[in-house]
C-alpha cells in the first residue's frame, strides 16, 4: 500500500492499526473483509514480523481475507480446528448508535457473521461516514439467497415493505456470486429499518434465505476513523 496516503485513507490505516494493537500473543483472530480491515491485517503482519506479537492464528471471513493473511504472513486456521475466537476485527457499511450494523457490501456477510458472532470480542473498524442514526438510510440491506429461491424470496421481501433487487456483477455478465455460490439481493427500505432485531429474524425465516446483513447485538467496540481539521484521528464507542 502507498506510503503517500490522503487524510481519509490515513484515518482508515490508523483505525486498522488501533484494532490490531489490541490483539495479544497466542490469540485466535477473526480476519474480516473490506478496505479498513485490510489495514488491520497488514498491521498484524507487521507486528508478527517485528516480533512483538507471536503465536496468533487467523480465521478468515472471505477469500479476500485469506489472500491478505497469506501476503502478510499470518498463519490461518479454520473453525473446525479451534474451540474459540478471542477477537474478531471487521468493517461495516452502516453503524447505528446501539452498535448494530449493516454489512455485506463485499457479499461476505454470511461468513463474517459466523466468525464475528463466535468471537469473544468483536471490534468494528469504520470511517466516520459509516455512522448513521438509523440503519438502512444510506446503504441497502444485503440478503444472501439460494439461487433457486430468488423469485419467491424477492416476493416475500416485497411483502415486508422492502424493495429488492438482484446484485449484478461489475465487469462480468450476470449476478454477483458469493463464496458459498449464492446470489445477493439488496433491499431498500424507504424509511430505514425501525426494528433491526425483528427484521433480522424475519428475513432469516424466509425459506431460501441463507443470511442477511443485519448484525444486531454482535459488536463489542466500534473504532471510528475521522478527519478533523485536516488531520486523521481515531475515536471509540
Amino acid at each position: 500500500m502507498s506510503t503517500e496516503l490522503d487524510p481519509t485513507t490515513q484515518s482508515k490505516k490508523q483505525v486498522g492499526e488501533a484494532a490490531a494493537a489490541r490483539v495479544q500473543s497466542g490469540s485466535i483472530v477473526g480476519l474480516g473483509t473490506g478496505s479498513t480491515t485490510a489495514f488491520a491485517i497488514q498491521a498484524l503482519g507487521d507486528r508478527l514480523k517485528r516480533g512483538d506479537l507471536k503465536d496468533i492464528k487467523g480465521v478468515s471471513t472471505s477469500f479476500q481475507a485469506i489472500v491478505l493473511a497469506k501476503e502478510y504472513g499470518i498463519p490461518l486456521t479454520t473453525l473446525d480446528e479451534v474451540d474459540r475466537i478471542d477477537l474478531a476485527i471487521d468493517g461495516a457499511d452502516e453503524v447505528d448508535p446501539q452498535k448494530n450494523l449493516i454489512k455485506g457490501g463485499g457479499a461476505a456477510h454470511t461468513q463474517e457473521k459466523i466468525v464475528d458472532a463466535f468471537a469473544d470480542q468483536f471490534i468494528v473498524v469504520v470511517d466516520g461516514g459509516k455512522l448513521v442514526d438509523k440503519l438502512g438510510t444510506t446503504f441497502l440491506l444485503p440478503v444472501e439467497v439460494i439461487p433457486m429461491a430468488m423469485s419467491p424470496v424477492m416476493k416475500a421481501i416485497a411483502a415486508l415493505g422492502g424493495k429488492p433487487q438482484l446484485r449484478m456483477g461489475v465487469k462480468k455478465a450476470g449476478p454477483v456470486i458469493t463464496d458459498q455460490g449464492n446470489f445477493v439481493i439488496d433491499v431498500k427500505f424507504d424509511a430505514g429499518i425501525d426494528n433491526p432485531a425483528e427484521l433480522e429474524k424475519t428475513l432469516n425465516n424466509i425459506p431460501g434465505v441463507l443470511e442477511n446483513g443485519l448484525f444486531v447485538g454482535v459488536a463489542s467496540l466500534v473504532l471510528v476513523g475521522e478527519v478533523i481539521d485536516g488531520k486523521p484521528s481515531v475515536r471509540e464507542f
